[in-house]
């Protein structure tokens, strides 16, 4: 296997609603998906925000005030697609250069008028530099993007 191939997370769900509102959740409802415990603030996490543009950030608020923008919004085409950066290092901290960082895509393809497949694929682990094995790992996992699929899952089916 190649170093980018080993670079690479794909993860895959389907879910029963239309593609619209499949979209819509994941991009909505992104402070329900994530874990309060996925935090790289010093304090609790009273939200996650997702901004819905190009240009926008993913972010979690503490209850203190203080934001962590953990990820930058690349692509918006709803409802079909969209692409956000991980800007989060191997040692699980903000990553400033945004040449070391990855990048998420999550596609919505429609598969009948109320069920929708919804594949991810968080690319580009490598850029990390070294020690990008912990994030592949990390997000890999039965802790990273199959539980946020799983919560998910559970708020478009609920």
């Amino acid at each position: 296997m190649t170093l980018a191939a080993e670079a690479v997370v794909r993860k895959a769900i389907t879910v029963e609603a239309p593609v619209e509102r499949a979209f819509a959740v994941f991009t909505q409802r992104f402070d329900d998906i994530k874990p309060r415990d996925h935090n790289l603030l010093t304090v609790p996490i009273v939200e996650t925000v997702f901004e819905p543009h190009v240009g926008g950030h993913i972010y979690d608020r503490g209850e203190d005030g203080s934001v962590c923008r953990w990820a930058r919004v690349l692509v918006f085409e709803p409802p079909t697609r969209v692409v956000f950066s991980w800007d989060i290092g191997p040692t699980w901290q903000l990553e400033t250069d945004t040449a070391n960082a990855s990048e998420v895509e999550v596609r919505f393809v429609a598969e009948g008028p109320s069920r929708t497949r919804v594949e991810l694929e968080h690319r580009y682990i490598d850029r990390h530099g070294p020690g990008w094995e912990s994030v592949y790992a990390g997000v890999e996992n039965d802790g990273g993007w199959p539980l946020y699929l799983a919560r998910y899952a559970e708020l478009v089916n609920a």
